[in-house]
């Protein structure tokens, strides 16, 4: 079995706002080809977490490594580099209302790239239809499902082909049915795109349908205070605030 490759390294990473420490001295591992979730009750500093890793916020301290770069020690332009290879799906889905969906997934491509008006159509359908909205091009997204809206988000998210993924709360709002198709599609897109995935959820059933690597976050010392594989954390950890939010969904 090949070794794991570390692709997200953090170090001793402290996040605050002003004097108010939301998270501090985390330290782990996201390997490439992982789906990785950071979890914890509500309150905990998950999504706080998430916009340090997606360059929104700057730690007090620490370091965030991709590939072996910090990001944070990095000057802008080679900070914009890097950022260039995520892809972001934010719990709203975050779509322009007064874009189609098909003008929503072709923005980064028209922002970020030099390609012609034909082959970002050609890269739109296709990023569409990888999540079953092929046909839905000229739809606008008060004509779509919450669902939908997700899977569309999902499309524009990787409209760059990105290294890695990164979703805040994506089955928020969603059925159940919905919720279990969007996990489905998680899975199929990291096993047919080789990205590496990073997903904030409290939803127990996502948790363990996708995950294999986390972290687990506590609001009341405001570190981390486990990580692993989630199934294996709920066989094995011996503190009750992680096996009460794996039995309980937090």
């Amino acid at each position: 079995m090949a070794k794991p490759e570390p692709h997200i390294v953090v170090e001793d990473l402290t996040l605050a706002y002003g004097e108010r420490v939301i998270q501090g001295d985390l330290t782990f591992t996201v390997n490439k080809g992982d789906i990785f979730i950071i979890m914890g009750g509500s309150g905990c500093g998950k999504s706080t977490l998430l916009r340090g890793l997606v360059g929104l916020q700057e730690p007090t301290k620490g370091r965030v490594l991709y590939d072996g770069r910090s990001f944070w020690d990095a000057g802008e332009k080679e900070r914009q580099a890097i950022m260039r290879n995520f892809g972001v799906l934010y719990q709203s889905g975050a779509l322009w209302s007064s874009m189609t969906l098909a003008e929503n997934v072709a923005l980064p491509l028209q922002e970020n790239t030099d390609l012609g008006s034909e082959r970002i159509a050609e890269i739109v359908s296709l990023k569409l239809a990888l999540v079953g909205l092929a046909g839905f091009g000229e739809y606008y997204p008060s004509e779509i499902s919450g669902g939908m809206k997700k899977r569309a988000g999902l499309a524009r998210a990787m409209a760059l082909d990105p290294e890695i993924l990164f979703f805040d709360e994506p089955s928020a709002g969603l059925d159940p049915v919905s919720a279990h198709m969007l996990d489905d599609l998680i899975l199929e897109l990291r096993g047919s795109l080789g990205a590496t995935v990073v997903i904030v959820t409290h939803e127990l059933a996502s948790i363990f349908a996708v995950g294999n690597n986390s972290v687990f976050l506590d609001a009341g010392t405001k570190t981390m205070i486990a990580g692993g594989n989630p199934k294996e954390l709920l066989a094995n950890s011996g503190d009750p605030r992680v096996r009460n939010f794996l039995m309980r969904g937090g």
